[in-house]
């Protein structure tokens, strides 16, 4: 709990070189909080000024001067609050979204390991309700809590400065106070980071729900999946009434304190007035400045949840600007050449601290070879794909295009030299220009529709309604996964890549819709190194050579004709393949 509440405070002061672009906001904020905390604590001195100078000798010009200078001090107090709400808000909230932009350009640059380990739903909460927490916080929680930071210090300066005896009454119940204000630091904070952990727990779930949505229906899972969320939900919920437990049995404590110091001050106070030393001004001043006093004390006290629960969020938000970009750009990259090579050298590579998937990997691709990777699933053969276009680091060897190592690579270079294309076509919402446009940044209409072009699709897309400018929705779905395939291997067109890495993107579509689509990879692969994992053994024929992936290891290696004959392991897959028998 100790080191938890560490990290957290740790996260809340590492915000402060963030808010450095501000300084002036922040300057002219701190100024009028000041100012706003000046005018508070002049109102009792006010009151007890027109008690003892004009109520109490009968002096009306006294008492009339202090009901003028308490109005004035009444208009200042809100002009210079409305002031200090427009600047600390402002601050706050570009502030917020600043953190926003760096999240999301950190989780951009994230490699593929870490989204390995990390499941969506909870990252998304990272942007949602970790940086949500903080935006309570950020509109007014900021502000009322240094403004009772200071009117609690100013408070007790202005009680001494006044009468220490009556101070002294008043710091009776302050150890209490501090007591109780350590176990409920300690035990928030602890209990806001637990809800911050289920809320991406739960988002994660119902992320998961809404993707999976017709396998669900389908198979009439929907009551065990509700059945599920409701069991996600309950533990959100005991984390949730957990820090309210907290709270409860806190807030009463401050309560009581107030009530009982301020019985105290009457008390000794008026004990005081009649031994002449004090006057009854000062005694009406004690009463209300604690009003000042325990009402900060305890406005920080439901602030400190707020305060909490930002805490944990930041130390969450932090977590991802602090991951590791595993796959990194070296200092002193280098450019990839035009053309080269692609050489796999004693390759091994495992996922985290998982078992081997590669072990003792070589294989050189010369330019402009067709390779097709074939193998049982698990084998490794979309890992060792997935390492020649650099989407992981070799855990051992080294990948090398043109004689340069891929780690030494810049990253620009590597893009625009290796382009992966998946098996399933992703889309972004848009048109469909603006999706081909992806595959190269400041790529011109015409550039996009010769990309097009390339793969002999142009006229199909052209003639749709509003031609490129077509809408294709979330994800693509308002066309076919046909079309979504087609604008993927446009992109890749666009980026003209030297080494194409295919995960045969025919696998999963309709005969008519596969010969489309396999004329338009046909084009793209023209005069390209490609490495193609093959689902479908015809892919395999039509290659250069054919790589047998199996155990981690590469088994076989050569034209298709050579290893059938040789009747190894690959002559068992095509037979097998042959007589119609998935593989």
């Amino acid at each position: 709990a100790c080191a938890r509440s560490l990290r957290s405070r740790t996260s809340l002061r590492r915000t402060a070189p963030m808010l450095r672009p501000y300084r002036r906001g922040v300057v002219v904020g701190t100024v009028l909080l000041v100012l706003w905390t000046l005018t508070t604590l002049a109102g009792p001195l006010i009151v007890r000024f027109g008690i003892d100078q004009g109520i109490t000798p009968g002096n009306a010009a006294a008492l009339n001067g202090a009901v003028v200078a308490y109005v004035l001090v009444a208009a200042v107090a809100y002009v210079v609050y409305r002031g200090q709400i427009r600047v600390v808000s402002q601050v706050g909230e570009s502030f917020l979204r600043d953190l926003r932009l760096r999240v999301f350009a950190k989780l951009q640059r994230l490699s593929m390991p870490f989204y390995d380990r990390e499941k969506a739903g909870v990252v998304v909460s990272r942007m949602t309700s970790d940086i949500d927490s903080m935006a309570e916080l950020v509109q007014m929680g900021f502000l009322q809590f240094v403004t009772n930071v200071l009117l609690l210090v100013f408070s007790i300066v202005v009680l001494v400065v006044v009468s220490w005896q009556l101070a002294l009454v008043c710091l009776v119940a302050l150890p209490f106070v501090v007591l109780a204000s350590i176990k409920f630091q300690r035990d928030s904070n602890e209990a806001y980071l637990v809800v911050r952990d289920r809320i991406g727990g739960t988002l994660s779930n119902l992320q998961e729900s809404i993707a999976g949505v017709r396998v669900i229906q389908a198979f009439g899972r929907e009551t065990t999946e509700t059945r599920r969320f409701a069991e996600r939900n309950r533990v959100l919920y005991d984390a949730h009434m957990r820090s309210v437990k907290v709270q409860a049995w806190y807030l009463p404590v401050i309560e009581l304190a107030g009530i009982g110091t301020t019985a105290a001050v009457v008390g000794a106070g008026g004990w005081l007035v009649s031994q002449g030393t004090v006057t009854i001004g000062t005694v009406t001043f004690f009463v209300l400045t604690l009003s000042n006093l325990f009402e900060p004390v305890q406005q920080l006290s439901q602030l400190f949840n707020t305060v909490q629960s930002a805490g944990a969020g930041l130390q969450k938000v932090f977590q991802v600007l602090d991951e590791p970009v595993e796959v990194a750009e070296r200092p002193g990259a280098v450019d990839l050449p035009e053309r080269g090579d692609l050489v796999v050298d004693g390759v091994s590579f495992a996922y985290g601290d998982g078992p081997p998937v590669l072990h003792s990997v070589d294989l050189t691709i010369p330019a402009g070879e067709r390779l097709a990777l074939v193998g049982p699933t698990g084998a490794g053969k979309s890992t060792l794909a997935k390492l020649c276009a650099r989407l992981y680091d070799p855990v051992e060897g080294q990948v090398t295009f043109g004689g340069v190592d891929l780690r030494d690579a810049t990253a620009r270079s590597l893009r625009q030299h290796i382009v992966v294309v998946p098996q399933e076509g992703f889309l972004f919402a848009g048109t469909i220009r603006d999706n081909v446009r992806l595959g190269s940044d400041g790529a011109t209409d015409a550039d996009v529709e010769e990309a097009l072009a390339t793969i002999g699709v142009l006229d199909r897309f052209a003639s749709l309604p509003d031609g490129l400018d077509t809408e294709v929705r979330e994800r693509g779905s308002r066309l076919s996964a046909g079309e979504k395939q087609l604008v993927s291997l446009a992109r890749a067109a666009l980026a003209d890549p030297a080494v194409l890495v295919l995960d045969e993107a025919t696998s999963s579509l309709d005969p008519g819709t596969e010969a489309l689509v396999e004329g338009a990879m046909d084009r793209l692969m023209g005069g390209r190194t490609v490495i193609v994992i093959a689902h479908r053994l015809t892919t395999a024929e039509r290659a250069d050579r054919v790589g047998v992936v199996d155990a981690g290891g590469l088994a076989e290696l050569g034209t298709h004709d050579d290893l059938v004959e040789d009747e190894g392991r690959y002559a068992a897959l095509f037979a097998t393949w042959s007589r119609g028998v998935p593989t």
